[in-house]
């Protein structure tokens, strides 16, 4: 597989984190302008149905996956202040190579979160 996808697990209740939106933006190179590129949202295994962006449509750049987490918590009903900690999570990376696969999992509670480049 190549492309890009993502994921998220919620390590308060050590489960996927379905129904969180996802939007994902592109930065051109010697640009400081952001285009959003889709929105979606995670299904009931954390995930997206399909890749992000698919290996035809993926190219190199920066890119920013912005995780509405904090509408998830609320949706727990966690007691969280207003607003709350971590509300929408911004990550950003840059993409090289297209022909191989970027997969970016994002492991939150409503305290902290790790992201990694993973498989």
């Amino acid at each position: 597989m190549t492309g890009l996808t993502t994921h998220i697990l919620d390590l308060s209740h050590g489960l996927p984190a379905s129904n969180v939106t996802i939007e994902l933006y592109f930065q051109e190179e010697n640009s400081t302008e952001w285009t959003p590129l889709k929105a979606a949202v995670t299904n009931d295994d954390g995930r997206l149905d399909s890749p992000f962006v698919s290996e035809k449509e993926l190219k190199t750049g920066c890119y920013e996956l912005v995780f509405h987490i904090g509408s998830y918590f609320r949706s727990k009903n966690i007691d969280l202040p207003d607003p709350p900690f971590l509300d929408k999570i911004p990550v950003r990376f840059n993409i090289v190579d297209t022909t191989v696969h970027y997969h970016v999992p994002l492991l939150v509670s409503p305290w902290g979160y790790q992201v990694y480049r993973g498989s």
